[in-house]
């Protein structure tokens, strides 16, 4: 039997149908231009119902679905809370898609980040691990959450809201919008930080200033690291600071095997793993920290759309 998994972002809808033996296949990316609220359920359904008759076309037969979701996932209700999509506060996604489904197709959805952490478990950098955090630095900051082989949800299924960290005192009121850790260290943060010194430097004429204040991107902001920019420099060395406090503080809580680092923002920052395990050295549990690996993810963008495979695979056994 074979598992279609939706990997549903906050601009696009990634899908597949997957074997058992985790060959991909049918892969395809919808853009959501623009859509809110039901729009966004709509099209997944849609997708859905059109892998679903490719499948019986191809004779592949279906036994469940995985969907990974950008935010918080209610386990009792199958409603979800996305703030990148709009209108998802308290969303009946499962509802939606279990309306195109046949009888016998069990529906299986959870978050983008514990997704990350069942992709890289089962295809990616933290096999034969039974226990690993994966770090997602994208928009935002989270973390997924494997520990003697289970899952950690939390009481309300809000476990792994990294980015709410406290790092840095003294408290801001800056940091209500999105955490302390996340205002520093996620993509967001790296690029807000960065207009924050240029605008306030104004004898500074490198790179940074070649664009308008309003526009300066985290990509930017790694783009003039590599010319040894001095804001770049600083923005990211504070980043890395709070990255390495941040694993430091969950390898001393959790003691896991690995601490994978994953989301858009690793890439470009996956030079600076080793300096972030060396800053996590400093104030880690010194026996926990010696164990763990730092590593990056082996799963690229695919992360989510193969953890949510693996999602529906292990919970449709169970």
């Amino acid at each position: 039997m074979a598992t279609i998994a939706l990997d549903i972002g906050g601009t696009k809808i990634a899908s597949a149908i997957f074997l058992p033996d985790g060959s991909m296949l049918f892969n395809r990316k919808r853009l959501l231009k623009g859509r809110t609220g039901h729009d966004v359920g709509k099209l997944a359904a849609e997708i859905l119902s059109k892998l679903l008759t490719v499948a019986r076309r191809s004779r592949i037969p279906i036994d469940s679905v995985g969907v990974c979701v950008p935010g918080i996932v209610y386990s009792q209700t199958g409603r979800v809370w996305a703030p990148n999509i709009p209108e998802w506060e308290n969303y009946p996604l499962q509802e939606v898609l279990k309306a195109v489904t046949t009888p016998g197709i069990e529906i299986f959805i959870d978050s983008d980040r514990t997704c990350y952490m069942y992709g890289e478990m089962w295809q990616g950098s933290a096999k034969d691990c039974h226990s690993a955090i994966f770090i997602a630095v994208g928009t935002g900051v989270g973390a997924g959450i494997i520990i003697d082989g289970r899952v950690l949800h939390g009481s309300s299924d809000i476990i792994g809201a990294t980015g709410w960290m406290a790092l840095q005192p003294p408290y801001k009121e800056e940091y209500d919008a999105c955490g302390c850790f996340e205002y520093y260290a996620s993509g967001n943060g790296i690029a807000a930080r960065a207009r924050d010194a240029v605008h306030a430097n104004k004898a500074y004429k490198g790179r940074l200033r070649q664009k308008p204040i309003c526009r300066i991107s985290a990509y930017d902001v790694f783009s003039a690291y590599n010319e040894h920019d001095p804001i770049a420099v600083a923005v990211l060395h504070k980043a890395i600071e709070m990255w390495g406090m941040a694993s430091a503080n969950l390898v001393s809580l959790l003691n896991p095997q690995k601490i994978i680092w994953g989301g858009g923002v690793f890439g470009p920052a996956n030079i600076f793993i080793d300096d972030i395990y060396k800053e996590a050295c400093k104030w880690a549990q010194p026996l926990s920290i010696k164990q763990v690996e730092f590593v990056a993810s082996q799963l690229s963008g695919n992360a989510g759309l193969i953890g949510a495979a693996s999602l529906a695979i292990k919970k449709h056994v169970l």
